[in-house]
C-alpha cells in the first residue's frame, strides 16, 4: 500500500510517510486554529428542505465561533442563503458537497513540530459504497480534501485506504482510539487485515497504539464510527456512552468496550480512567419527521418508528467551549454536568440537535477541527 503526497501524486514518486518525515495527528483538545463545516441541504438526508437543519447548524457554529474562527463550505446555490443566517463573523466559503458531514468528508490535519500544517486525503465511499452506503454519488465529497488544501496551502498526503474521520480519535500522545466494526468493514477495505490497517494508521497519523473497540453504538448507519460511542477527553481519559439497561442492545456494546479499555494501557503504559455518559432515550424517528424527507432509491431510508444512534459523546471540543448536543430534556442536564466537570477550563453549550441525529449523526460528525501548528 503506497502513500503519496499531493505533490508526488503526479508523477507516481513515494515520499516517505507523514510519521517517518515528524507529522503526528493532534488530540481534538489540543489548541485549535479553525473549524470546518458544511451547509446541509440535501432533501433525502434533511427533512423539509433542510430548513430545520440549518438551523441547528447554525446555532453549532454560533457556539463554536465563540472559541475558534469557523468556516461553513456551502453549495452556489445556498451560498446566499448561509450568509444571510450565519453570524457575520462566521466564514462561508463556496465548497460544493454531496452532504454535510466534514467530519467524514473533510481532511484529518497534522502538525508538525517546526510549526508546518499538512492533512490526510482519505477514500471516501460514503460509507460502505454500493455496499451498504448511504448515497449515491459522492463525487463532490471525495474533492472537498483537495480544495481545502488549496486553501490553506498545506502539504495533501494521499492515503489510498477508505476512512472516515469519525472512525478515529486520537489522544495526542500515541494512542487511537477505533472499532472493528467500521473500520475492518468488508465494505470499506476488504483486502486490508488488522495489523495492515494498524500499520497504516501508525505510518498516517504518527500514533504507537491502537485500541480496538469490538462495536459502534447500536443502529449506527456509520457502520460502527467510534465518535458516537467513545472519545479521548484528555491523556489517558476516555467518555463511553452508557446505559444500564440490560434489556437495551447498547447496553452489551458499552459493557464490551468498557471491558476493553478498563484492561488497555495507552502508548504511554497508562491504565484508563473510563468516564461513562448516559445514553440519550432511547430516540426514535417520529411520523412527522420521517414525512418531511425526499424518498430516493439511492439514499438511505429513515421510516417512522425507527430507533437513532443517539449519544452525547458526539460533542466538539472548542479551545473555549465544548459544544454538546442537546437530545433528550430527561437526561441533557446530567449530561451537560458530566462534561462541564471533565472540562472544567471551558463552557459547555448544550445545542437542541434532534435535527443533525434526524440526518443520521451529531455535532462531532458535522465539524472538523484545524489545529494549531
Amino acid at each position: 500500500m503506497t502513500m503519496t503526497s499531493a505533490q508526488g501524486a503526479q508523477t507516481g514518486a513515494t515520499p516517505e510517510s507523514p510519521a517517518a518525515q515528524g507529522f503526528a495527528m493532534p488530540a481534538e483538545f489540543a489548541p485549535h486554529d479553525a473549524c470546518w463545516m458544511l451547509w446541509p441541504q440535501r432533501p433525502d438526508t434533511w427533512r423539509y428542505g433542510a430548513k430545520p437543519a440549518q438551523q441547528a447548524f447554525v446555532e453549532v457554529a454560533t457556539a463554536i465561533a465563540e472559541s475558534e474562527t469557523v468556516f461553513v463550505g456551502v453549495n452556489d446555490e445556498q451560498y446566499e442563503n448561509a450568509r444571510v443566517q450565519l453570524p457575520d463573523h462566521v466564514r462561508v466559503v463556496e465548497l460544493s458537497s454531496n452532504d454535510a458531514w466534514m467530519r467524514d468528508v473533510g481532511p484529518t490535519f497534522l502538525t508538525h513540530p517546526d510549526g508546518r500544517l499538512a492533512m490526510v486525503d482519505w477514500e471516501f465511499n460514503a460509507w460502505g459504497g454500493l455496499q451498504g452506503g448511504l448515497y449515491f454519488p459522492w463525487d463532490k465529497d471525495r474533492r472537498i480534501r483537495t480544495k481545502i488544501a488549496e486553501m490553506l496551502g498545506i502539504e495533501r498526503f494521499v492515503a489510498p485506504v477508505v476512512l472516515e474521520g469519525g472512525a478515529i480519535h486520537v489522544d495526542g500522545e500515541g494512542t487511537l482510539l477505533t472499532t472493528e466494526e467500521c473500520l475492518l468493514n468488508a465494505n470499506r477495505n476488504p483486502d486490508l487485515s488488522r495489523a495492515e490497517m494498524e500499520r497504516l494508521l501508525c505510518d498516517t497519523l504518527g500514533v504507537e497504539k491502537v485500541i480496538w473497540l469490538p462495536r459502534g453504538c447500536h443502529l449506527d448507519e456509520t457502520d460502527g464510527h467510534v465518535d458516537n460511542l467513545a472519545c479521548f477527553v484528555a491523556p489517558g481519559e476516555v467518555a463511553l456512552t452508557w446505559t444500564d439497561d440490560e434489556a437495551d442492545p447498547q447496553h452489551a456494546i458499552s459493557r464490551e468496550a468498557l471491558a476493553v479499555l478498563e484492561n488497555a494501557t495507552d502508548a504511554r503504559g497508562r491504565t484508563l480512567t473510563v468516564h461513562r455518559l448516559p445514553q440519550p432515550g432511547p430516540l426514535h424517528i417520529g411520523e412527522d419527521e420521517a414525512s418531511g424527507i425526499d424518498r430516493l432509491s439511492h439514499s438511505h431510508p429513515r421510516r417512522p418508528g425507527d430507533r437513532m444512534a443517539g449519544s452525547y459523546v458526539n460533542f466538539y471540543i472548542g479551545n473555549s467551549v465544548v459544544v454538546m448536543p442537546l437530545l433528550d430534556p430527561a437526561r441533557d442536564d446530567e449530561a451537560r454536568d458530566l462534561l462541564q466537570a471533565l472540562f472544567p477550563t471551558r463552557r459547555v453549550i448544550g445545542v437542541p440537535a434532534r435535527e443533525i441525529l434526524l440526518g443520521g449523526g451529531n455535532i462531532h460528525c458535522i465539524t472538523q477541527q484545524q489545529p494549531r501548528p
